[in-house]
């Protein structure tokens, strides 16, 4: 009888590690899909056998605690989702930032390769400065804030065997996204204003965890873009979800960057949407973002009752 494929997981108490833990367990995360399936095979309760880490188990800046928890573990696979991700409160504490983002990216990528051990990380759309926008796996980064710039460095950091995820604008049923933000508003009978000149692409997280575990499968290295089909806007998504909870067209009014008050500390890339046809290609491209925030929305609300 074969083993089960062991696999370490930093962040699992994270929106996305809690729905990873539930797919590599053989179960569909709040708002998943059970039919999207990118390597075409279900995954049983017994393929994997996980280790899912919350910062209170693992200080992933000690390198002596990284090793040894590598080191006890001996996984077949690490899937790296602790990261440090205040985007505007890291312009003032740029050391705190890379010291997760960046040097604990080196140093698991380091512990990993020690164990023989297959390190999937996950970075962000911010690594890329908006000018172009439909960014694909090898356009040149030039990261415009602290954040991005320590996702960049964590990137610099791993092996060339490593798997490094770009995604994006990620949304969970559990955690915190601006998805629920929108979502109290609409049902208290408030009205937002979101920008809609900021274009990107929505992530759900359980997606993003499916996606995860076929990386972890195939183990393929290299640059990934994974997110939703379609780009979009934060107005229209703040619109689409006004909507889907029942509010008319004013529930979401349209504002520039500009407007926004307080402004961000952190300046955000204008046009970050990534380009996902590396992935669909050699598996399956991530459902529409409409309908994976239909299934949020759907689910949030199943949770809350």
């Amino acid at each position: 009888m074969t083993r089960p494929t062991r696999v370490l997981v930093t962040g699992a108490a994270g929106q996305v590690g809690v729905d990873l833990l539930d797919v590599l367990g053989g179960a569909v995360p709040l708002g998943g899909d059970a039919h999207f399936q990118p390597d075409a095979t279900p995954i049983t309760n017994e393929e994997f056998a996980v280790i899912g880490l919350t910062r209170h188990d693992l200080d992933v800046t000690n390198p002596t605690q990284v090793a040894r928890a590598l080191d006890v573990a001996r996984p077949d696979v690490v899937v790296h989702l602790a990261a440090y991700t205040a985007v505007d409160r890291a312009e003032v504490e740029r050391d705190a930032c890379f010291a997760v983002n960046a040097t604990a990216v080196g140093t698991l990528s380091d512990a990993a390769r020690a164990v023989n051990a297959h390190f999937i990380t996950v970075s962000t759309d911010y690594v890329f400065d908006g000018a172009k926008g439909a960014y694909v796996e090898d356009d040149p980064t030039n990261p415009l804030s602290v954040y991005g710039a320590s996702k960049r460095a964590g990137e610099l950091r791993c092996d060339e065997r490593d798997t490094i995820v770009r995604t994006s604008w990620v949304m969970g049923v559990r955690g915190t996204s601006v998805v629920h933000v929108i979502a109290d508003r609409a049902t208290n009978g408030e009205t937002v204003r979101f920008v809609n000149d900021q274009r990107g692409t929505v992530t759900a997280a359980s997606d993003l965890a499916r996606a995860l575990a076929t990386l972890v499968r195939e183990r393929p290295g290299g640059y990934w873009h994974v997110a939703n089909t379609g780009v979009t806007t934060w107005f229209d998504v703040a619109h689409f979800v006004g909507r889907a909870l029942g509010r008319g067209d004013d529930f979401a009014t349209a504002i520039p960057t500009s407007e926004l008050s307080p402004a961000p500390l952190a300046p955000r890339p204008a046009k970050s949407d990534l380009v996902t046809t590396k992935f669909a290609a050699a598996f399956a491209a991530l459902p529409p973002w409409t309908e994976a925030l239909t299934r949020l929305t759907r689910d949030r609300a199943k949770r809350a009752s």
